[in-house]
């Protein structure tokens, strides 16, 4: 089973989840506005104000991810007294499936963070926090609320975004507790020292925080492999995800080392990619998921919230769309299939909604005649498979001399070409055994043939299939090229 298939599977057990999730919240605002001059008063841009928004950030956001994943949260948090508290309340109160408990401080402010943002351009940042510990009474109580939540959890989080509602001593005594009821613990971590994340189960450093940690430089796999580990025996820590941007994700465990490739696709903003990437491993750990599995789904998870703008989020859906397309591309020689293939991987194509066409042909020289046929033949479907006669059943079509290339070197040139989906060999002399198998919607042919001489005519359009002539390149063939060769 591919690695997609199985995410695919695994996101249908996250809603029965349940996750403890706590750390540090914060409210966080957007402004968006336009910039078209420089302020008369002194060199900088004058921003007018177009729109606003917020939503709720550090932990708050990995509470949202873990909701919007099918998962049910246990969401606990400190805030001050203030606007931005009862900001932060009704927002997380939007959420069916997270279960918050704020403890309010009357002796803090909650964290907000306003961003200005012009067109893609962020302006300006304006933090309001207060980054001491908090008070051991309102410790205490935290650590109270998370070990009663613990027995009925599958997994707990510690996002630590070092504002003071994690202290060393609170996750020591989190991290014990977690272990107590046999709850896996995965951690965000902040700062250059991980004592205090002893005995958790992962952590989830990017490649600057694993550097700082480990004072190791990284600059390739094997590097960011060298630190993790240290990281791992130097503090008792059982595995170590390191997010890597553009490299991906290098996952150290006891089971070795495991590098992960970035999705590909445009990045527009890294805001909340971190969290995502927690929210995604404890969901799937909560919902019995291998280590393995759990990384392959946050990579997934953080490849789409990277090409948004914002604290965004990965929801169910949109990742079970990522799978299923990147289950439905085949690139290079995975193109060439057997029958038995072709018919699972185009009733894939089929469920997706795609309309398939085929062609078929000996395709002994590929020339502009015949790329022109196959561009155009795509054209009028979703998926192309060509149906390509073996070296048997072209000698026996074209003669001994026939064919010049062996089949895997005309397959492989066939299956390099974008136009072409799939392609399939056939050892007849026609291919109405592949058709009769496939059911292609188009069934497309040169039009040096007429619709009564195309094989497999009449059984396609029985079913209300279609023909399509594609009008021919004038001046090319491989018999001519074999006879201009040869002069």
């Amino acid at each position: 089973m591919s690695d997609s298939r199985q995410l695919l599977d695994l996101i249908e057990k996250l809603t029965p989840a349940r996750v403890v999730c706590v750390g540090d919240i914060m409210l966080d605002r957007f402004i968006y506005g336009d910039v078209s001059r420089i302020s008369p008063e002194a060199p900088v841009p004058v921003c007018r104000v177009v729109s606003e928004n917020a939503m709720v950030g550090g932990a708050g956001n990995v509470a949202r991810n873990l909701a919007v994943l099918g998962a049910s949260v246990d969401f606990i948090s400190v805030v001050g007294a203030d606007e931005a508290a009862d900001e932060v309340g009704a927002l997380l109160g939007g959420y069916d499936r997270i279960d918050a408990d704020l403890i309010v401080d009357a002796a803090r402010q909650t964290t907000v963070k306003e961003r200005f943002v012009a067109g893609p351009q962020q302006l300006l940042r304006v933090d309001r926090e207060e980054t001491s510990d908090v008070y051991s009474d309102i410790s205490d109580r935290l650590t109270a609320q998370v070990t009663a939540a613990l027995p009925s959890a599958g997994a707990l989080v510690l996002s630590d975004y070092d504002k003071g509602v994690l202290s060393a001593d609170s996750i020591i005594k989190l991290i014990g507790a977690a272990k107590d009821a046999n709850c896996p613990v995965i951690v965000d971590p902040k700062g250059d020292d991980y004592r205090r994340y002893s005995g958790a189960t992962l952590i989830t450093p990017n490649r600057r925080e694993l550097c700082e940690a480990s004072r190791k430089d990284i600059f390739d796999d094997d590097s960011a492999a060298a630190a993790a580990k240290f990281i791992a025996s130097e503090y008792g820590i059982e595995n170590v995800l390191v997010t890597r941007s553009a490299e991906g994700m290098t996952l150290v465990s006891r089971a070795g080392v495991e590098h992960l490739s970035a999705e590909a696709r445009e990045v527009f903003d890294v805001s909340g990619a971190g969290d995502t990437v927690v929210a995604s491993l404890a969901a799937a750990l909560a919902a019995g998921s291998s280590l393995t599995d759990a990384a392959l789904l946050a990579n997934v998870a953080a490849g789409i919230v990277v090409g948004k703008t914002g604290t965004a989020v990965a929801d169910i859906s949109e990742i079970a769309g990522s799978l299923r397309r990147q289950d439905l591309q085949i690139s290079g020689a995975q193109k060439v299939m057997t029958l038995e293939e072709a018919v699972s991987q185009v009733a894939a194509w089929r469920e997706h909604g795609d309309r398939v066409g085929f062609t078929n042909g000996c395709f002994d020289l590929i020339h502009p005649g015949h790329v022109s046929i196959l561009a155009k033949s795509r054209a009028a479907c979703d998926r192309l498979v060509v149906g390509l006669n073996s070296d048997e059943s072209v000698k026996r079509l074209k003669g001994e001399s026939r064919p010049v290339q062996n089949e895997a070197s005309r397959a492989t040139v066939m299956a390099s070409l974008a136009s072409v989906d799939l392609v399939v060999l056939f050892a007849e002399d026609t291919p109405v055994k592949l058709i009769e198998a496939l059911r292609p919607e188009i069934l497309a042919k040169g039009a040096d043939y007429t619709v009564e001489e195309v094989v497999g005519v009449e059984f396609v359009q029985s079913y209300g299939g279609e023909i399509l002539l594609v009008d021919l390149e004038e001046g090319h063939s491989t018999t001519g090229t074999i006879e201009r060769m040869a002069q």
